[in-house]
């Protein structure tokens, strides 16, 4: 089972406006829950320059 904690932050309005037109959820929990999981989840999080390994994966699907 999970466990769960409530965190609370300052964000700037139209940075929240932003994400949750980015994730395209109405509310700034579902918005804030879509981001920090794609960011846990996402490939390039880990790599030291993101742009040059997404260019590379771009550049292998191109070239198959």
């Amino acid at each position: 089972m999970a466990k769960i904690i409530h965190v609370q932050t300052v964000l700037v309005v139209e940075d929240i406006e932003a994400l949750k037109e980015k994730t395209g959820e109405p509310n700034t929990k579902d918005a804030l829950a879509k981001a920090v999981q794609h960011y846990l989840e996402c490939e390039y999080t880990n790599v030291e320059d993101m742009w040059t390994k997404r260019l590379e994966n771009v550049v292998k699907k191109r070239t198959k």
